[in-house]
C-alpha cells in the first residue's frame, strides 16, 4: 500500500444552518456552514443544484459572482444576494 501525502487532515468545529426559502424567481434550499477555516467567510451549499461557494460580504458585492458560482440567472442571484446580506 502506498503512503498518502496529506496537505492537511484536520477536524474542526463548525455550525451549519439549514434554511429553505421561496423567492419570486426560485426556491433555495441552503446549508450555510460557519467555521474558522475560511477567514470569516461562510461555506454556502445549494442543496438543489449541488453547487457551493465560500462567501463573504466582499463576494456579495462582486458582479457576477453568485451567478457564476451557483449557475443562477441575474434575477435569481439578486434574490440570493439579498438573503445572504442578512447572514454573511
Amino acid at each position: 500500500m502506498e503512503d498518502r501525502f496529506y496537505l492537511y487532515n484536520d477536524v474542526v468545529d463548525s455550525k451549519t444552518r439549514f434554511i429553505s426559502f421561496m423567492g419570486e424567481e426560485s426556491r433555495f434550499d441552503l446549508a450555510i456552514t460557519t467555521t474558522d477555516r475560511f477567514y470569516g467567510k461562510k461555506l454556502v451549499l445549494n442543496m438543489q443544484s449541488n453547487r457551493f461557494a465560500i462567501i463573504g460580504p466582499d463576494d456579495l458585492e462582486e458582479e457576477g459572482y453568485l451567478e457564476h458560482a451557483f449557475q443562477l440567472s441575474e434575477a435569481e442571484a439578486e434574490e440570493l444576494r439579498h438573503f445572504l446580506m442578512e447572514i454573511v
